[in-house]
């Protein structure tokens, strides 16, 4: 037993006048105002279960990998197995932290059970004031502006993107204007399998641009990227409940098994990373009471004047990693925003977790 700590729609469809406010520009009824200044701290619990097979048996757990200093803290892991070997390994381009566990062959009943804290607080930039900020370094702005699997930056990527920032001179103009053509041309499709692909060339060459969070922000991000602004995915879960009325924006429960989400920043110059999230904007057009709200509906402006900017603490990232070679296999992964877990070589579905059981709980850490 191991018991470890480890300290196009094919035509350019203009934005509707209610979904290019200025910036913060808040309807009277908005009822999404997130606020820094009250950090929360949280356990994720994370338990693995993989049906017995013949041949060898590893699994790899993502673990918060992110500490930024304005919203989010990783804290502490503990893990309890019955796995050979155990390890908190990290993805060398990226960083992103995972726990890796090999069981010996012939074990009956592999697990694990994970828990990982984290502090978070809600981001709200004020965009109308420069910051002291260092620049990115040349590393940090090649690694993101550069494309991956499933977001070229070249052909139709490049096109649409030139075609959306035309007349655009700042990074700022640059990453509203894509934001705002995000939300305006995509549509949030209950029926995508997770949190989607991200397979941003497909999206566009087929004019079908629906899916859910992993395919509405890879494509805010391939969009900036292709346009010369740095941006990046990060990949994570919901934890808690939104504070601000809005059922579809947090976990529904204490049970997060299925609650993934990923998101975006954007880079800009005396700001930072900037937070942005048009996919939870369409989700609030389609799943917020009554249900496909029109553009104008109150709770839709103001979360969609609220992502570009801000977003609630009630979330992890744990990483921004893209094309993740599982380590100890052939396998790689788009993203690591779920459980990972192989058989004889087999990966099993991470998108299945009734078959490939595993469990992800949350619980608030009060003072």
């Amino acid at each position: 037993m191991i018991n470890r700590r480890d300290v196009l729609k094919t035509g350019f469809a203009c934005a509707a006048a209610s979904l290019v406010l200025p910036r913060f520009a808040w309807a009277e009824s908005a009822t999404f105002a997130p606020a820094p200044g009250k950090w929360r701290v949280f356990d994720i619990k994370t338990q693995i279960d993989i049906p017995a097979a013949g041949g060898k048996v590893q699994a790899w757990i993502p673990l918060p990998s992110m500490t930024e200093d304005d919203w989010i803290e990783a804290g502490e892991n503990d893990w309890k197995t019955n796995a050979a070997t155990a390890e908190v390994v990290a993805d060398p381009k990226y960083g992103a932290k995972m726990l890796h566990v090999v069981f010996k062959d012939g074990e009956t009943a592999p697990g694990v059970t994970l828990k990982s804290r984290f502090s978070v607080q809600d981001r709200a930039a004020d965009l109308s004031v420069k910051k002291d900020i260092a620049p990115l370094s040349d590393a940090e702005r090649a690694l993101n502006l550069e494309a991956t699997d499933l977001m070229p930056l070249d052909g139709i990527v490049k096109e649409t993107a030139e075609k959306i920032v035309a007349g655009k001179t700042s990074d700022r103009e640059k990453a509203e204007a894509v934001y705002e053509w995000v939300v305006a041309n995509t549509f949030r499709n209950a029926k995508t399998r997770g949190c989607g692909t991200g397979d941003v060339a497909s999206m566009l060459k087929s004019g079908n641009l629906s899916g859910k969070c992993a395919d509405l922000n890879a494509l805010n991000v391939a969009l900036l990227r292709a346009a010369g602004v740095p941006a990046r995915d990060l990949y994570g879960i919901r934890v808690a409940p939104s504070n601000f009325g809005y059922k579809s924006l947090g976990a529904g429960s204490a049970t997060i098994t299925k609650a993934q989400h990923c998101r975006s920043e954007v880079w800009l110059e005396g700001q930072g990373w900037v937070a942005t999230d048009p996919a939870d904007v369409r989700k609030v057009i389609l799943e917020e009471p009554p249900g496909n709200n029109s553009a104008d509906a109150p709770k839709v402006v103001a979360a969609k004047n609220a992502l570009f900017g801000g977003w609630e603490g009630n979330w992890l990232g744990y990483n921004v990693a893209h094309d993740v070679v599982l380590p100890g296999s052939t396998h790689k992964v788009a993203f690591l925003m779920y459980p990972q877990a192989e058989v004889a070589g087999a990966l099993l579905d991470c998108l299945d977790p009734d078959n490939f059981k595993y469990t992800i709980t949350s619980a608030e850490v009060l003072a």
